[in-house]
């Protein structure tokens, strides 16, 4: 009489342990609800940068530029996402069950790229940052992009590892932003900024450097990347993400905050003031958000996030940035 219970029992566990598994295997949320939308499948593919490239001819989606942060010769570098909301499609020259499609890299080739930007006002130029602080200056035509010129960051201090990127346009002057990641409560995020101009030859030129030391309000874990990406709006607010790493299988957990305002004076002063009490706008366990970007329009509260979750690979989704 006791042998099916027993059968019973072995088989719940049987059952428990599938289950257990299961969930082991990717993000602890959102991962199957229709809200994040997996691009990438192992380490060489998650988004570490995204940069806005367009709409699409319907105007129902968006077309992103991912940098991914591969650091061996002939791996890629660069690949383009068409992004609906809700969903990650392929572009029109892949096939339907397609999510990214690859860009050939055309010219020196960086090691380990973290972010990526549109530069204002050109159209298909934009500017990666690879994480020892050497940035690139593309024009993407089709499904290449080719290296214009490219050259390091003013003002890297000791240590410093980068994984953010941004530009701002305002009274007719350029600016960029970036931050090394800063590690945990004892090394915190340092933001720099400076004014930005393109040289005719090619080549991104800075101008004096501003420092600020940020910390993530969360997480707050032993090793929180305090700032992971950088977005600003076009109203000038701040937008950062932060990321804690526990390794290549995780457990990861991010957060996405209104850091604070950027402003850029019509004779290039760059001016950065970050909030007191940062605002958190979302928080997402499960997830190493190392990509946010703040889409364009007036009035516009839409952004993309873009995870880089090591051996489970990447994922993307739109979010209300408020």
């Amino acid at each position: 009489m006791e042998l099916p219970m027993v059968r019973r029992r072995t088989a719940w566990l049987a059952a428990a342990a599938t289950l257990l598994t299961v969930l082991g295997t990717g993000p602890a949320v959102g991962a199957a609800d229709g809200t994040w939308q997996k691009v990438g499948g192992d380490a060489r593919s998650g988004v570490s940068g995204l940069a806005y490239e367009g709409r699409t001819a319907d105007g129902s989606g968006v077309n992103l530029l991912v940098v991914h942060d591969n650091k061996r010769t002939g791996r890629q570098r660069l690949s383009r996402i068409t992004h609906h909301d809700g969903s990650a499609t392929a572009t029109a020259s892949a096939t339907a069950s397609d999510s990214v499609a690859p860009l050939t890299w055309n010219g020196a080739e960086p090691v380990d790229l973290e972010a990526i930007e549109a530069v204002p006002g050109a159209p298909g130029e934009y500017v990666a940052l690879a994480a020892r602080g050497i940035v690139y200056r593309l024009k993407v035509d089709g499904s290449t992009a080719t290296v214009l010129d490219y050259a390091p960051l003013p003002a890297i201090g000791d240590g410093d590892d980068f994984e953010s990127f941004a530009l701002i346009a305002q009274n007719g002057k350029l600016a960029a932003l970036w931050a090394d990641r800063g590690a945990g409560q004892d090394r915190p995020a340092t933001l720099y900024a400076a004014p930005m101009t393109i040289a005719a030859w090619g080549q991104p030129l800075f101008g004096a450097v501003t420092r600020r030391a940020y910390r993530a309000p969360y997480p707050t874990d032993a090793g929180t990347r305090h700032i992971s990406d950088i977005s600003v709006t076009d109203a000038g607010r701040l937008v950062v993400s932060s990321a804690a790493d526990a390794g290549d299988d995780g457990p990861f957990d991010s957060a996405v905050t209104d850091a604070g305002r950027v402003t850029v004076s019509s004779t290039g002063r760059v001016r950065v003031t970050l909030d007191s009490s940062p605002t958190v706008l979302g928080t997402f366990p499960g997830y190493k958000v190392e990509a946010v970007e703040c889409l364009p329009g007036a009035g516009s509260t839409d952004g993309v996030l873009g995870t880089d979750d090591e051996n489970a690979g990447g994922y993307v989704r739109t979010a209300s940035i408020r």
